[in-house]
């Protein structure tokens, strides 16, 4: 028999069979602690480190499924594809490597539940938040990439990866998987009147290997392009 959740949060996967209970367990408590009927739904890539099995078998511990996927096809359809298997009426979304405070997710999940939002943003550029481990070189990438957008939307940390949202939010939108900026998706073509931020210490990874890479700062650049030139979905 199936169960009824409150709340999905969708975590993308790839070789992250080394962490990933952890936060399944953190989360797990996060959720009992705060009162939030929620699952977990992992989707992995086809991860060659047995990610995949990894989490069908904590399943039968934790509210976690895993979403299997062929090959390694990207985090933004990745997180879409995730999304569709749920019928929760509140979607998240996060990283797998503790980037993201899961000590943070019932600020994120309570002020859609209190009504105070229909989309709440994880934010590193808010007063409170921050970002720790990352290279200067990266810092600038990432600052750059939050001016180009500043024109669109008056959301200070628009490539935040760490959000919940109303499921009505993207009900009938089209969203483009490009790239790993699904957040970016989400908040230039979602349907929504009120969105906050809540502060966050981004902690980069200390194992495996980061997203960012030169062919994914051009995605970026291609989805940025394509809201300038074709305008809100």
């Amino acid at each position: 028999m199936s169960t009824t959740y409150d709340v999905s949060v969708i975590i993308p996967t790839y070789n992250e069979a080394q962490g990933v209970e952890k936060l399944i367990n953190a989360l797990t408590t996060v959720f009992k602690d705060d009162g939030i009927n929620g699952e977990i739904v992992i989707v992995d890539d086809n991860s060659p480190d047995g990610t995949g099995a990894l989490v069908d078998a904590l399943a039968k511990t934790y509210p976690v499924r895993c979403v299997h996927r062929a090959g390694k096809l990207g985090l933004s359809s990745a997180v879409i594809d995730g999304w569709a298997t749920s019928s929760a009426p509140i979607l998240g979304v996060m990283d797998a490597d503790f980037s993201h405070d899961p000590n943070v997710v019932p600020q994120l999940v309570d002020a859609i539940r209190n009504d105070e939002c229909e989309l709440a943003i994880g934010s590193r550029y808010v007063a409170g938040g921050g970002i720790t481990n990352w290279p200067w070189r990266r810092k600038i990438t990432s600052r750059v990439a939050i001016a180009l957008a500043r024109p669109l939307t008056h959301v200070k940390d628009i490539t935040s990866g760490f959000f919940f949202f109303k499921r009505e939010v993207i009900d009938g939108v089209k969203l483009d998987p490009i790239g790993f900026k699904i957040g970016l998706e989400v908040i230039l073509k979602g349907k929504y009147s009120r969105v906050k931020e809540f502060p966050y210490v981004f902690t980069d990874r200390t194992a495996g290997t980061s997203k960012l890479n030169s062919g994914e700062i051009v995605n970026y650049l291609k989805q940025l392009s394509k809201v300038y030139f074709g305008g809100r979905a």
